[in-house]
C-alpha cells in the first residue's frame, strides 16, 4: 500500500496509451470468455464500485440506494450490491430505468424526485453517492439510525449543505472513497471469472477515434462504459 498512490489518467500520464508497463505484482491474469473489450469495461469503474461497497461494508438483506446508476460506477454498483444479496434502489433518468432493472435493480427512484416522500424516511441502510448536489441533505434523511455512506463522485455538485445534528443524532458513518482495499481488484477478477457480473460497453471506438468517444460521453446519453479499442482488440 502506498501513501500517495497514483493512477493513469490522473497522476500519470498514459491513459490512452497503445502500450504501458506495470509491476508484476499490480497485474491479474482472467480466465474468461469474454472479449478484450468487454474485459475493458471493467477495471475503473467496477473497482470503484466494489470498494465503496466494501469501505460501507454492505451485506446481504440490506437496501442499498445507488445515486447516478446509469453512469459506469452507479450501474458497476447495482450488479456488485446484488451479488452481495442486496436489495438494490437505482436513481436515474426514467430513460434509462428499463435497462438498469434489467441488471438487477429492484427499486428504480427518478433523478428529481423528494427522496424521503418516494422512498420513506430511515429506508435505506448504505448510500452509494455518486453526484452530491443540491438534493444531497435527504439521502441523510432517508438513512437508518446507524446507516453508512459512502462517495465518490460529485457530478451533480461538489458542494453540499451538511445539518451536522443529523450525522450525529442518526450515528451516520461517513466513507469517502478512492484507495482501493486490497482486496478489492481480487474480488472483482472472481466475479468475473464466475460470470456473476456483465459487462456493459454502450460503445466502442479506436483510438483514432477518441475526440468522437469523448464528445459521446459529455453528451451522457448513454448507460454502462464508452471503450476504446486498440488495434482493432
Amino acid at each position: 500500500m502506498l501513501d500517495n498512490p497514483w493512477y493513469f489518467g490522473s497522476e500519470c500520464n498514459g491513459g490512452f496509451a497503445e502500450y504501458t508497463t506495470v509491476a508484476a505484482r499490480h497485474a491479474y491474469t482472467i480466465n474468461s470468455p469474454l472479449s478484450s473489450s468487454e474485459l475493458a469495461s471493467f477495471p475503473c469503474s467496477y473497482s470503484t464500485a466494489e470498494n465503496m461497497l466494501t469501505r460501507s461494508k454492505v451485506a446481504a438483506g440490506e437496501t442499498v440506494l445507488i445515486t447516478g446508476a446509469s453512469g459506469g460506477v452507479g450501474s458497476a454498483a447495482i450488479q456488485l450490491a446484488k451479488a452481495r444479496g442486496a436489495y438494490v434502489v437505482a436513481i436515474t433518468s426514467p430513460t434509462k430505468s428499463s435497462t438498469l432493472r434489467d441488471i438487477g435493480a429492484d427499486k428504480i427512484s427518478h433523478r428529481g424526485d423528494d427522496y424521503v416522500e418516494s422512498l420513506g424516511i430511515n429506508s435505506v441502510d448504505v448510500v452509494i453517492d455518486l453526484v452530491g448536489g443540491p438534493q444531497w441533505p435527504e439521502l441523510l434523511d432517508i438513512l437508518h439510525p446507524g446507516g453508512r455512506y459512502a462517495v465518490s463522485g460529485a457530478i451533480g455538485g461538489p458542494l453540499v449543505e451538511l445539518d451536522i445534528r443529523t450525522l450525529y443524532l442518526k450515528d451516520l458513518s461517513f466513507f469517502g472513497c478512492t484507495i482501493l482495499e486490497p482486496e478489492v481488484f481480487r474480488n472483482l477478477v472472481s466475479y468475473i471469472e464466475g460470470g456473476r457480473i456483465t459487462p456493459l460497453v454502450a460503445e466502442s471506438y479506436s483510438l483514432d477515434q477518441i475526440a468522437d468517444a469523448q464528445a459521446s460521453f459529455e453528451r451522457k446519453k448513454h448507460t454502462g462504459k464508452i471503450v476504446l479499442e486498440v488495434n482493432g482488440r
